[in-house]
């Protein structure tokens, strides 16, 4: 099977080409869900594009590169994910967000090829008090979260929609290493408690994202670590795990944040799969089992 990943670069992107190729990534994957069936031997032929190689807003370009891979499925990753930036750049983000999707689903189209597009949590408002499935209504509060459900609606009824949350992984730098670093050096810090989602594992993702390339299901799936946490509980696991004192780690509300973020985030969107678990039998681990997996992965590695 042929795959083309757009956003090859990111996080997400670099666990999913080792899941395909075979490769179990340092910090593990949902081996719950590719155990009964592991990635066999040449069975993906994979073109992991990152965003220097191609630019999604550029309509030719991406009719180019699909037309000289012809992909059975593009797993769409590429995305504006600067979440505050976004507040002032809405043209940036919609040319990225639904004009580059719109451009992938029209050249897919064309070729006859399935689009596994990653969408995000930040689609809902996050004011029902509870975890979100897949039926529920949409409602974002930013221009990130718009111009990813606009994405979302760019796509064929036949694409896969997956939405995912709280994204961490080995490559690259996010919150995790930071706690990593923190409990390293004692460093103190400062996470809200009143923002809850699920903390989900790029690798684990990655897994999950496996099962729907090989399915092409169509339709929208929360494919997101299990479980649900603020900030300030997941940084506190990770510290712990890391090594470190749960007293480093200071709960403050979104209100305390100085400066105060350009964009509103859901309060309360942790996204239980459901349809993951109709298709495949099991979720993603829990979110605990991810943080400690990547924090395993990042103190082996020295990283910070």
């Amino acid at each position: 099977m042929r795959v083309l990943i757009t956003g090859a670069g990111g996080q997400v992107g670099t666990d999913l080409a080792l899941v395909l190729a075979g490769v179990v990534p340092a910090a593990g994957a949902a081996t719950a869900l590719l155990g009964a069936d592991p990635v066999r031997e040449a069975e993906f032929e994979v073109a992991a594009l990152a965003r220097t190689q191609l630019d999604i807003a550029d309509a030719q370009a991406v009719t180019s590169a699909i037309a000289a891979h012809r992909p059975d499925v593009v797993v769409h990753l590429a995305a504006y994910t600067a979440v505050d930036r976004a507040e002032a750049d809405v043209e940036g983000a919609t040319a990225v967000n639904e004009t580059g999707t719109r451009n992938i689903v029209a050249a897919a189209e064309s070729i006859g090829s399935h689009v596994v597009y990653v969408s995000t949590d930040y689609v809902f408002a996050g004011d029902l008090g509870r975890e979100m499935v897949e039926s529920d209504a949409t409602g974002p509060l930013s221009v990130y979260g718009a111009t990813k459900l606009a994405g979302e609606l760019a796509c064929r009824p036949t694409d896969t929609i997956v939405r995912t949350s709280w994204v961490a992984g080995l490559s690259g730098r996010n919150v995790i290493h930071l706690a990593a670093a923190s409990a390293r050096d004692g460093r103190a810090l400062r996470f809200v408690d009143d923002q809850v989602g699920t903390l989900t594992s790029s690798a684990d993702l990655a897994a999950g994202l496996v099962a729907m390339i090989r399915r092409r299901p169509g339709g929208v799936f929360h494919v997101a670590g299990s479980g649900s946490a603020s900030w300030h509980e997941v940084i506190t696991h990770a510290v712990v795990e890391a090594g470190g004192s749960a007293g480093q780690v200071t709960p403050i509300s979104t209100a305390e944040l100085d400066p105060q973020p350009a964009a509103t985030r859901p309060a309360y969107s942790p996204l239980v799969s459901e349809r993951l678990i109709e298709i495949e039998g099991v979720p993603l681990p829990r979110w605990q089992d991810g943080v400690a997996r990547l924090v395993a992965a990042i103190t082996s590695e020295g990283g910070s």
